[in-house]
């Protein structure tokens, strides 16, 4: 089969899923790890989005033959790492996206538009495939909604401002589901233990931990689709250092 073809099955399925989500809104996470449960906000938590952009690679295809039919080695989903200097998860590797402003039209239009502002991409040459339950976060007091899309027409991306984001790149989704690239995070605070899935990914000769709520996220969904692969959930994956 083609990778064309491959990439037609993966946003038929990705397709499938956001709508399985709009009929059954709590569907799409119900075959989370149990590595972490997600807590409930406050009525006057901020509404955000993230855009979960999937593609076909251009000329860095993995070299991991995924089990999952749909999931070619060029199959990629886009990424970013926050800038050093940021207040808030400052190195994070994450989704595009950010708060939603009353003059968008919805999650997916405030997700395209903080996209656009953080990697440059053209929005008309994406395909909106569908919104995903919003997932409420009890650290930062936001119900985040997850918008489903896949490249039409492909536009370069590229860090579109230092003080925002250190790097943009799109990642083998088949690099993220390899279990040798998995594992957990583990972090102490206030006399609590918080667990994580988490994943590895390489980017230029450098290697990037993928954890907190985007790695909960790719997990989740990577479970419903039926793309997920056993994996060590005792590795723990150390925290990186940043100067």
């Amino acid at each position: 089969m083609s990778a064309h073809l491959l990439a037609q099955s993966a946003r038929t399925q990705l397709s499938a899923l956001a709508a399985t989500a709009q009929s059954d809104p709590n569907s799409w996470m119900a075959t989370r790890t149990g590595i972490r449960r997600y807590d409930a906000v406050d009525a006057d938590a901020r509404s955000a989005a993230v855009l979960i952009l999937f593609g076909e690679l251009d000329s860095i295809p993995s070299n991991y033959d995924a089990k999952a039919p749909a999931v070619s080695r060029e199959l990629d989903v886009l990424l970013l790492a926050r800038a050093l200097t940021l207040r808030s998860h400052p190195g994070q590797i994450a989704f595009p996206g950010g708060r939603i402003d009353p003059e968008d039209d919805g999650a997916i239009s405030a997700s395209l538009r903080e996209a656009e502002e953080e990697t440059g991409l053209d929005p008309a040459g994406v395909e909106v495939l569908g919104a995903l339950e919003a997932v409420p976060l009890s650290v930062s007091q936001r119900l985040v909604t997850p918008g489903l899309a896949g490249w039409e027409r492909p536009s370069s991306v590229r860090v579109v401002d230092v003080a925002e984001s250190a790097a943009v790149f799109r990642a083998p989704v088949a690099d993220l589901i390899n279990p040798a690239n998995r594992g957990v995070t583990v972090l102490q605070r206030d006399g609590h233990e918080w667990r994580g899935p988490a994943f590895l990914v390489y980017q230029d000769g450098n290697e990037h931990l993928v954890w907190g709520f985007t790695a909960m996220l790719l997990d989740s969904l990577f479970r419903q689709l039926g793309w997920a692969e056993e994996w060590d959930t005792s590795r723990v994956l150390p925290f990186p250092r940043h100067p």
